[in-house]
C-alpha cells in the first residue's frame, strides 16, 4: 500500500440557503458535495481537470464513503473543506477529508472517500493514468 506524499488541500465554502434544511442547518448529504468540490479542486491544482481524467475513456467514480458527522454547520457559515490522498493504488485513491468551521477550526464532519478509476464502457477497474499516480506520489 503506497502512501501518497502530497500535502493537504483546502477549499473555502460558504453555506447558502440552498445547502440547509428548514432549520438553517446544513443538510447531511451536502457535506459530501462540499467534499467532492475539494477533491475536484485538489486534482485541478495538480493539473488534472475533469476532461484530462476521462481522456482515455476512464472515469473516476466514488466507490465508497465513510462519513462521521460531529457538529452542524449553519446558514452563512464559512467552512474549510480539506482533502488529502492517504492511499494511491493502481486503480483507486482514498481521500481523508474534513469539514471545519473557518476561524475556530471546529471539526464538523470527517470522512474517508474511496475513488476508483474505471473503464467508461465496461465500468470495470482500470489502471489510473500514470501522470496522476506520479503527481500524487512525488514530494513537492
Amino acid at each position: 500500500m503506497k502512501e501518497a506524499q502530497k500535502g493537504e488541500f483546502s477549499l473555502s465554502v460558504r453555506v447558502y440557503i440552498e445547502d440547509t434544511d428548514a432549520g438553517g442547518i446544513v443538510y447531511y448529504v451536502n457535506y459530501l458535495k462540499f467534499m467532492e468540490r475539494a477533491r475536484t479542486e485538489m486534482m485541478r491544482s495538480l493539473g488534472f481537470d475533469k476532461a484530462a481524467v476521462g481522456g482515455d475513456g476512464q472515469l473516476m467514480v466514488v466507490h465508497s464513503a465513510a462519513v462521521n458527522y460531529r457538529k452542524p454547520a449553519r446558514l452563512d457559515d464559512e467552512l474549510r473543506v480539506s482533502a488529502k490522498v492517504i492511499q494511491c493504488r493502481r486503480s483507486y485513491l482514498v481521500f481523508r477529508q474534513e469539514v471545519r468551521r473557518a476561524g475556530s477550526e471546529e471539526l464538523l464532519c470527517e470522512g474517508e472517500i474511496k475513488v476508483a478509476c474505471v473503464d467508461g464502457q465496461t465500468m470495470k477497474p482500470k489502471a489510473m493514468p500514470k501522470a496522476i499516480t506520479e503527481a500524487l506520489n512525488t514530494e513537492e
